[in-house]
């Protein structure tokens, strides 16, 4: 159905700031943008449907480009442990941690994690987003790692949102490996990923390259059966420790490296060369209450494209809106707003791979997008929670939460 979208101001995010269109209108036909303009401008096509907008500012629809947002079970209660004085080394040792989160997913039927999952995620969507990428990793086997893609696929399948699914089955030991990590990569690149990329349960692979993880020998062993499977990487670096993870990621134009606090000068030269994107995440760094901020300075020298995300997770950022991190971007991060939108918009999409049809209110690419009834972009990144007034189109068609 051909749709004339009209009396609206439109944010683009084309050249990756807001690339304003006031007065504008916008065409959709078969699921694209047919045409993008000033109202005044409108060619006379014969539209089946004429939608007033009512003077709403619309932007691309928002792309949350790292969650976890399949798992079982719940940490609440190591939140109110730690909050208590209890380290997290003590919560480890007596069996939560991620550890808890493995056994809690391992536990759950794949419809029980679809469930769980399915909560989380229209969270997200009541946000205004319509992409988002969900990680494994809470599986740590064959089996549950295929039972946790399994269910990134449905809900991309059953909810009016464009999922991608990475294997990040080198996210931690599992408890049967313990002190034979090298061991446990073996069974990542030679049993899991080629079994789960054959089924076609995953358009990228990531791995969590730290001190507490996988050292950067064991991730680049990763990256490679990664490219043997035509596979593009991605990779959690410098999130505790600066481990040069990041130009490993760059050296295999990974599609992003994410957390980021502490990568030094030259991981942002080497990323900005590879066009690598940078994925910060403040959601973690508030729950974690962190103080070591990524060098923002550095990656905006040397033109590294710069991504936000919730990170959402059971453990360390158990965000349910994509909205708030806008804030957190700039408040905590100390993005702008016009920088924090462009990373939940054009800059999210290239660190999916979907730079070319996602992201930007263009001509050819997909026609998803929010319209929201603000004064100005960037009340995005200035209102605190709530429920902006908003109507979301994905793929041309508008939906409901």
């Amino acid at each position: 159905m051909r749709t004339l979208w009209q009396n609206c101001h439109v944010a683009t995010m084309a050249q990756g700031n807001y690339s304003t269109i006031e007065q504008a209108a916008i065409v959709s036909n078969a699921g694209l943008i047919e045409w993008i303009g000033a109202q005044a401008d409108v060619p006379s096509v014969e539209a089946e449907r004429v939608v007033d907008l009512g003077g709403a500012w619309v932007t691309p629809g928002l792309i949350d480009c790292h969650t976890h947002a399949v798992f079982g079970g719940n940490r609440s209660g190591e939140f109110e442990q730690r909050l208590q004085g209890v380290s997290y080394a003590e919560i480890a040792a007596n069996g939560g941690g991620i550890a808890s989160t493995v056994r809690a997913t391992r536990a759950a039927s794949e419809d029980a994690l679809l469930a769980s999952a399915r909560q989380r995620v229209q969270a997200l969507l009541r946000d205004g987003v319509t992409t988002l990428e969900i990680k494994s990793g809470y599986g740590l086997d064959l089996v549950n790692e295929r039972k946790m893609l399994r269910v990134a696929r449905r809900l991309g399948e059953e909810l009016p949102v464009t999922v991608r699914a990475t294997c990040l089955a080198a996210h931690a030991l599992p408890p049967e490996y313990a002190g034979r990590a090298d061991a446990y990569i073996d069974l990542v690149c030679e049993q899991m990923l080629p079994a789960l990329a054959s089924e076609g349960l995953i358009d990228a692979v990531d791995a969590f390259c730290e001190h507490l993880a996988f050292s950067p020998a064991q991730v680049e062993r990763v990256f490679i059966k990664a490219r043997e499977l035509g596979l593009p990487v991605k990779l959690h670096a410098e999130q505790l420790s600066s481990l040069h993870g990041s130009s490993l990621a760059a050296r295999y134009q990974a599609l992003s490296a994410d957390h980021l606090e502490f990568m030094t000068e030259d991981d942002a030269i080497a990323m900005a060369k590879a066009g690598t994107v940078a994925v910060l995440l403040p959601g973690a760094f508030y729950f974690l209450r962190e103080t070591q901020l990524p060098p923002l300075d550095a990656l905006r020298r040397h033109g590294v494209k710069i991504a936000l995300s919730s990170d959402l997770n059971p453990g360390t950022s158990p965000v349910l809106s994509l909205r708030l991190m806008l804030n957190m971007g700039c408040t905590l991060l100390r993005m702008t707003p016009e920088e924090a939108l462009a990373g939940v918009t054009v800059h999210a999409a290239t660190a999916l791979g979907l730079g070319a049809s996602h992201g930007t209110l263009e001509v050819g690419k997909v026609a998803d997008f929010v319209a929201w009834q603000i004064d100005r972009p960037a009340d995005l990144a200035y209102w605190l929670g709530g429920d902006l007034p908003k109507r979301v189109v994905r793929l041309g068609h508008e939906i409901s939460h």
